[in-house]
This record gives C-alpha cells, sequence and structure tokens, in this order.
C-alpha cells in the first residue's frame, strides 16, 4: 500500500514545549510556569523558561523541518504571550511572532496548523478561578477570535483544543499537571467548560469565515483484564472518561448517561445549560486523535500487574472510578513506560468510523519517547522509534483501507523538548536537541521519516 498524494505528512510540537523566552515582549506567566517552579512539581525541577529557545531559533527550525520535507507543521499559540491577562487587546509583540513563523514556514512550502490551546492558560485566569469557571469559556473564544484575526489570512488549519482530558482530569483531579489541584468537582466542571470554550471558539471562527477547524482528543483503545464483572465495569468507566467523554459531547450533543450517573456524588458535569450542547456540537472539519497506547484495565486493587500504584481518588484522574487501574499486557515498552500497541490505533480509528458520525480524521499526535543517546559518529540511532512509527503508520494504511476518512499524520514530536511534568527526562524527538548547546542533530528516525514523506510508502524504507 501507499498512502495518497492528498494525504498530509506532518510534525507536530507545543509552545511551552519548545518556544522559551518566558517573559519576552511582554508575555504574562501560564499555569505551566507556576506549575513548573513549585518544588516538587517536575522531574530534576525543569522548566520551560528556556526549553530549545525556539523563539529566537524558529528560522533554523524550520530550515530542518523543510529539509526532511514535512509538508505540514502543527504549533500552538501561547495564550499568555497574546493575552497576558488572559483578557484584552492582544500583545503585538506575541502576534508579531507568530506572524513571522507562519510567514517562514510558508515561504518553506509547510502548511502551518495551529492549535490554540496546548495547556498554557494565563495565570490571571487561573488565580480567577480557571476552567472550572464558566467565564473562562468566553474569554477563550474571544482569544481565539483575536488570533485567527491576525493569522487567519494564511492559516486554513485550525484547533480549538489539544487533549482536553489532561487540562481538567489530570489538572484538576489527579493533579499530576497545571495547575495540580486535586478537585473531583472542579475537573468535571472543567470538562464541560473546555468543551464549551471550544464550541464558543468555533462560532468565533466560523464568524470569520475559517477554512477548516476542528479539536484534538487523545483517544485510547480500552479493554479488560478479564470478563471478569468488576474488570468490565472499570474498563467501561475508564473507557467513558477517556473516549466517551469527549466524543459524544462534541460528536453527538450529548454527555454518556453511564458517566454523569457514575459522577453524580460529585456533581456531573457542573453548570450545564440550555443550549450549551448545541454550542459544544458545532459541525466540525476535522476532527485530531492523539494515539499512545491502549489500556487494559482492571477493577482489583490486588491485581499482580499493576502499573500504577497510586491509591485513593485524589490520585485518580477517574472522578468515581479511583478504583480503575491499568495493567501490563505483555508489549514492549516506550522510556515513559507506556507499551506499544499499533493495533490500537487502528481499533480507535475503526471505532470512530463504526460509532460516530462521519467527520474527517488527522492523527495530530503520535511518537514515543525512548533512551537517545547521540552516538560516537554524532548519529542518533533510534531504531525503536522507526518501529513504533512504521508500526502505527501501517495501522494508519489499515484503516484507510476500510474506510476511514483518515487525511493525515503528525508525528509527535519533531524536535526533543520539555515533557511536562517529566521536564528534559523522556525524549519524544525526531531531532535531537542539545539541551546545553541547544546544538540540532535529526535522528536515524527523521531521515527514515523523511524518505516515508519522499516515497508516500513504507515498503520502500529499511
Amino acid at each position: 500500500m501507499s498512502f495518497g498524494d492528498d494525504f498530509v505528512f506532518g510534525g507536530a510540537t507545543a509552545a511551552y514545549q519548545i518556544e522559551g523566552a518566558a517573559t519576552l515582549g511582554g508575555r504574562g506567566p501560564s499555569i505551566w510556569d507556576t506549575f513548573s517552579h513549585t518544588e516538587g512539581r517536575v522531574v530534576n525541577g525543569d522548566t520551560g523558561d528556556v526549553a530549545i529557545d525556539h523563539y529566537h531559533r524558529y528560522k533554523d527550525d524550520v530550515a530542518i523541518m523543510a529539509s526532511l520535507g514535512l509538508e505540514a507543521y502543527r504549533f500552538s499559540v501561547s495564550w499568555p504571550r497574546i493575552q497576558p491577562e488572559g483578557r484584552g487587546p492582544a500583545l503585538e509583540a506575541g502576534l508579531d511572532f507568530y506572524s513571522r513563523l507562519t510567514d517562514e514556514l510558508l515561504g518553506a512550502g509547510i502548511d502551518p496548523w495551529i492549535t490554540l490551546y496546548h495547556w498554557d492558560l494565563p495565570q490571571a485566569l487561573q488565580d480567577a478561578g480557571g476552567w472550572p469557571n464558566r467565564d473562562i469559556a468566553y474569554r477563550f473564544a474571544e482569544y481565539s477570535a483575536l488570533v485567527h484575526e491576525h493569522l487567519g489570512d494564511r492559516v486554513k488549519h485550525w484547533i480549538t483544543l489539544n487533549e482536553p482530558f489532561c487540562s481538567s482530569l489530570i489538572g484538576y483531579a489527579s493533579g499530576r499537571h497545571a495547575p495540580g489541584l486535586q478537585d473531583p468537582s472542579a475537573a468535571l466542571s472543567s470538562v464541560h467548560h473546555l468543551l464549551l470554550g471550544h464550541g464558543l471558539a468555533v462560532d468565533a471562527l466560523r464568524a470569520q469565515n475559517v477554512a477548516h477547524v476542528g479539536i484534538t482528543l487523545n483517544l485510547y483503545a480500552v479493554e479488560p483484564a478479564s470478563d471478569d464483572a468488576v474488570d468490565t465495569d472499570a474498563a467501561r468507566r475508564v473507557d467513558g472518561f477517556h473516549n466517551r467523554l469527549f466524543l459524544d459531547p462534541v460528536l453527538k450533543g450529548r454527555y454518556p448517561q453511564d458517566i454523569l450517573h457514575d459522577t453524580a456524588e460529585f456533581g456531573g458535569m457542573g453548570d450545564v445549560r440550555d443550549g450549551d450542547l448545541d454550542i459544544i456540537s458545532r459541525p466540525l472539519d476535522l476532527l485530531g486523535v492523539n494515539y499512545y497506547t491502549r489500556y487494559v484495565i482492571t477493577g482489583r486493587e490486588d491485581h499482580p500487574d499493576l502499573v500504577d500504584k497510586r491509591t485513593g481518588q485524589l490520585d485518580s484522574p477517574y472522578p468515581g472510578a479511583a478504583h480503575a487501574r491499568e495493567v501490563r499486557h505483555g508489549m514492549p515498552l516506550t522510556d515513559l513506560g507506556w507499551e506499544i500497541d499499533p493495533d490500537g490505533l487502528y481499533d480507535v480509528l475503526t471505532r470512530l468510523k463504526r460509532e460516530y458520525p462521519a467527520v474527517p480524521i488527522v492523527i495530530t499526535e503520535n511518537g514515543a519517547a525512548f533512551a537517545d543517546p547521540l552516538g560516537d559518529d554524532g548519529v542518533v540511532h533510534d531504531a525503536d522509534r522507526i518501529d513504533y512509527v512504521r508500526g502505527h503508520l501501517a495501522a494508519c494504511e489499515r484503516a484507510i483501507a476500510d474506510g476511514v476518512p483518515l487525511q493525515g499524520y503528525f508525528l509527535w514530536s519533531i524536535f526533543d523538548n520539555y515533557e511536562w511534568a517529566e521536564g528534559y527526562a523522556k525524549r519524544f524527538g525526531a531531532v535531537h536537541v542539545d539541551y546545553e548547546t541547544q546544538v540540532r542533530t535529526p535522528k536515524h528516525s527523521a531521515l527514515w521519516y523523511s524518505g516515508v514523506i519522499r516515497s508516500r510508502s513504507l515498503d520502500e524504507q529499511s
């Protein structure tokens, strides 16, 4: 098989993970600035203050992308670089940076894809209540309109939110990500307000005649560890939180009733008003899918193969389902301990075709962290990453052959970068970055991926 000429091959990054320049141009602090500067939150106390200094090195980075033949580049806009307080007029310096980046990409023949929110909420808005505060949804729509007004003449593909599961349930329930809170009720309200903000932003962009707009969700194949009722129920709940809690309102205009029942003790989705779900389910031009692994779930706290040894509701991203845990199922592991299961991507894609209204799909993130030492020959021989990407692209080919409307694949990530709570300890990049010198070196996987793009095929790549 081969990928058609209209299939888009790209790469992806996020603002806080690569830009640095944390205070330049009037940029205000985000929740990730605050979180990373709080002792004990991030491995080695790492912060994104400098990251890989993309703010100053974007021309060189675009040149690297062009040399690899990337057709598209998905990047996020830093909200506090545009509105330091999360409201009010846009900073010209912030808009100018993204305008220069956009022009550089277009000049190199690379299509810019913008994500408007990749987790870096202005700290001022968190101080005002954060995503549990309904007002933030309206502020997000205003910010989205500001960015599109400035860049919409050149950028045709827009993504509102990246992985609202993480922004809400990991940020406000388990507390493993910024803002680091453990409040199940606040987390559920955040789910609703993030999705409401998405719908309001879609309306704001449509009013400016946006070409293509969508949302990115991190989706997982979820299955029970056994046929025992305690495992099947736990898997149902995890599937509900990871997949249906976001897919159903966005694509079907309703929340899954079983999850509403399971979370009733925490107030369900909070302040859901008449008309909200109509806004959330506005028609989309694309659905972004981020896929990394499959979850095999048990409800048994004494299961011998538990991945996570956490205990108690406050350690769980699943309100009302703290007993649900992931178990190993015998697959190879990435450096983050995530099992490598390309068949899970096929299962996710075919489920979307089978159970949800048709919408064009793009893999907006897929990749893996591996220990990537720079060899004595000056090359990173990351065969594990090549195998990972090859397997998942093969799953994409299978899904396309089975009628899934899959239109593109964005590798995560083009560059090694700041990996959130893991700091700089884990490397996802196809391009190695020496964090001391900022020297970039394409890994073997980058060259391999470049060959896939040129040939539109996996068959000719060794």
